[in-house]
């Protein structure tokens, strides 16, 4: 059985078991619902565990693999351009749709788990300042992931402009303490089928069947805003800017798409998207190779929609009240998030961490979408694949032949 079966697993027995204590109102049910909480805030605290190191040295070897920025030229402008513009679009599309959502099916407020109280959000002045750590070391130890991204891309950025045998270094430092924490993510998520049904008895038990209504809003919304996404940006950018027919482009995509969606990863596609792209869309071998190896590495706009979401979702779960500045700073927190995602299922809900920590959102409720990840993990994968294709077309047809 797979551990993503075992997560629902979990999730299911652990809901099934607080809405039968609910139900019966036994105490001895409530009280045994109510007494594994503390295995819940145990496997939380696994996750933030690995959530720092992760989110450094991942946004490192994103960053510095762009090597020299000028050498990118054009292609390399373009690609992140594109890729940028799309992530912020499908921020907004996401949060937007949530908003609605929770706004037409009110979710069921729950309470702040012990010890994770709700702070005062900061202003727009406070948080710019905030985005630049004075101690970066300090910040981490901290928790505060932004200012520790803010300064890990800058760190980045710089080891692409000494001499190569210092960077190759670095970046071979980076990706060798990536793979260890990967593996390390692998045997946490190991835990999860215990740790969600910790986390989601006493919550059941609590709320009755108010709380399984909010899990299917949260899916169903995120779903349907990543559809949407497709169809309304990708599709029309490869058939308008990208210059390819609609049924060229559907064909080409259909193979790694389907790849990306069952792997739940765009990176495990990556052979196909070249393969496609070269035969079937007539890329140049070099942009092919420049766009969709990099989009592999740091272009998550699915996962980034879904980011967004899950931010107004989890606000509305715990009652937390976002004003617009705390929206823009989610918003902007959530792009940076995105670039840190990992290459392993549910990736997107352990990276959501820095944007939950800059609007005061309990990062407790990152179990609450561990086990309902499933299908938005299937979707979001599918949108991040096709959005790599579609990247292609577009630098193809702006860029020019690269051969």
């Amino acid at each position: 059985m797979s551990n993503q079966l075992a997560i629902v697993i979990g999730l299911i027995g652990g809901l099934g078991f607080g809405l039968l204590a609910s139900a019966t109102g036994n105490r001895t049910l409530i009280g045994f619902a109510e007494s594994v909480a503390p295995i819940g805030t145990a496997f939380v605290n696994l996750v933030r565990m690995v959530v720092i190191p992760l989110v450094a040295t991942t946004i490192f070897s994103g960053v510095a693999g762009l090597g020299n920025p000028k050498r990118l030229g054009r292609y390399g402008g373009l690609t992140l351009g594109f890729f940028w513009a799309t992530t912020f679009i499908a921020i907004i599309i996401g949060m937007t749709i949530m908003k609605i959502s929770v706004a037409m099916f009110p979710v069921t407020p729950q309470p702040i788990p012990p010890g994770e109280g709700v702070g005062e959000l900061p202003g727009a002045v406070d948080f710019l300042l905030s985005l630049i750590p004075s101690n970066p070391f300090q910040v981490a130890a901290e928790g505060k992931l932004l200012p520790l991204i803010v300064f890990m891309v800058l760190f980045a950025a710089a080891s692409t402009a000494v001499a190569s045998k210092y960077r190759t270094l670095l970046m071979e430092a980076s990706e060798a303490i990536t793979a260890t924490l990967i593996k390390l993510v692998h045997w946490v998520l190991l835990t999860a089928p215990v740790g969600v049904f910790a986390l989601a008895a006493p919550m059941a038990a609590t709320s009755g069947w108010d709380i399984l209504k909010s899990l299917a809003v949260f899916v169903i919304a995120v779903s349907i805003s990543l559809v949407l996404f497709s169809a309304a940006v990708y599709i029309p950018a490869a058939v308008f800017l990208g210059g390819v027919p609609p049924k060229k482009f559907i064909d080409a995509v259909v193979e790694p798409v389907a790849i990306g969606a069952g792997a739940t990863s765009s990176a495990a596609a990556l052979p196909s998207m070249l393969e496609s792209a070269q035969k079937e869309l007539g890329i140049s071998k070099a942009v092919a190779g420049l766009v969709l190896s990099l989009g592999a590495a740091i272009n998550r706009a699915g996962s980034a929609l879904f980011q967004g979401g899950a931010l107004i979702f989890l606000a509305a779960l715990y009652d937390v009240q976002i004003g617009v500045p705390g929206l823009i700073a989610g918003g902007f927190a959530v792009f940076l998030a995105s670039l840190t995602v990992a290459g392993v299922p549910s990736a997107s809900v352990v990276t959501l961490a820095p944007a939950l920590d800059v609007v005061a959102v309990p990062l407790s409720g990152l179990s609450v979408l561990f086990g309902v990840d499933r299908i938005p993990d299937v979707i979001r994968s599918a949108v991040n694949v096709l959005g790599h294709m579609t990247t292609s077309v577009f630098v193809e047809r702006f860029g020019g032949r690269a051969d």
